[in-house]
């Protein structure tokens, strides 16, 4: 499953390794100790874990990490800064919260995809689970979390399992279904961390006859955007007399996170649903749509793109343009050239999402090209 870099919970197993074959002795002049942590990285083995697990331990005398400076230097590899952007938006964990409040039942079973730190599991034990499996594959982020649970007084109720979600097996990993598995595993662009695979493989594998996802169901938005310097965020031509144009061989091909109010732009569109997406019933693999957007005169640059999740009771999360606490960012898919748009004539734009990606191109194209 490709998973885009915007950010994501289950971190595949590549984000995890270090610059050392597999087996292999520590390069010269490379620290006994952040090669062992480093080789810890690479999976979530038993061995692994109780690595890792060595390496967190504080010192006894002084209460400090036995090893800091290989531990900071595997943190920086292997968990993305987001993470604390995400842990202190407080819209999205007070969202998150009454869900979880008003979705789980007393001595409900609750899966949670993508522990991360363990707040959202610590949150459905706290609302009334009578058990929660949170499983993480990021060996580091398994093993922190662990320790926070347990710094909660919570281990007899949560138990965090060093896996993908999809490697979960009933009866060995979790106790029984789940009656409510919790997925907050979406980017900007709401596929991005592969949202729809990985409900899609719990809700037919790992959740109770008549459970409840969270979140239940997500809509796409998005509007044309006329934007020189967004355009430039992911394409270059000529700088200093030289021709870089070649450089564009290694753009970006789908989405990726932009704040938009920060980039002088004009919408050429009113805000239009592009995709949605029923959890619970949809096959959610990868599609397309097509969508006819009344449009004003100007240049296209690309499509700017946002989510709307429900995630139960009455609950909305959103990482609107105009939303501007919000950790997410909005996603931009841009176009290859900048496409003249005509408010005489409505323009028909298609959008697909295949393998996290977000693309988008005009159909229809404006009087100037016909």
């Amino acid at each position: 499953m490709a998973i885009t870099p915007t950010r994501g919970y289950e971190l595949g197993d590549a984000t995890l390794q270090a610059n050392t074959v597999a087996g292999a002795e520590p390069t010269l002049g490379k620290p006994q100790a952040e090669w062992r942590v480093a080789a810890a990285a690479r999976s979530a083995g038993e061995a692994q874990i109780s690595l890792l697990r060595e390496m967190l331990r504080p010192d006894p005398v002084y209460g400090e990490l036995l090893e800091p400076a290989a531990m900071s230097r595997l943190a920086v590899r292997t968990v993305p800064r987001w993470h604390f952007a995400m842990l202190n938006d407080s819209e999205r964990n007070d969202a998150l919260a009454v869900a979880l409040e008003r979705v789980v039942r007393p001595g409900s079973h609750v899966l949670d995809i993508g522990a991360g730190s363990g707040l959202l599991a610590m949150m459905a034990a706290r609302a009334g689970a009578g058990h929660v499996t949170s499983c993480e594959t990021n060996p580091l982020l398994a093993e922190l979390a662990t320790q926070i649970v347990a710094a909660h007084g919570m281990s007899d109720v949560i138990t965090v399992v060093p896996k993908r979600s999809t490697d979960l097996v009933v009866g060995q990993d979790l106790p029984r279904p789940a009656d409510v598995i919790v997925a907050e595993v979406v980017d900007c662009g709401l596929v991005g961390e592969g949202i729809l695979p990985t409900i899609a493989h719990a809700r037919q594998h790992l959740l109770a006859t008549g459970g409840r996802l969270v979140p239940h169901t997500g809509r796409l938005l998005g509007a044309l955007v006329q934007s020189p310097a967004a355009a430039q965020l992911n394409g270059v031509h000529q700088v200093s007399g030289f021709d870089l144009r070649l450089f564009n061989q290694v753009a970006t091909p789908g989405h990726f996170p932009i704040r938009l109010q920060t980039w002088p732009h004009r919408l050429l569109s009113p805000p239009t649903e592009l995709a949605r997406f029923d959890f619970e019933r949809d096959d959610l693999g990868d599609g397309w749509r097509r969508v006819m957007l009344p449009v004003a005169t100007g240049h296209a640059h690309g499509l700017v793109a946002w989510f709307e999740i429900d995630l139960g009771a009455g609950v909305v999360l959103r990482n609107s343009p105009d939303n501007f606490g919000s950790h997410w960012m909005q996603a931009y898919i841009p176009f290859s050239r900048p496409v003249p748009t005509s408010e005489q004539w409505p323009t028909r734009v298609e959008v697909a999402w295949r393998d996290g990606q977000l693309s988008a191109h005009i159909l229809t194209p404006a009087p100037a090209e016909r």
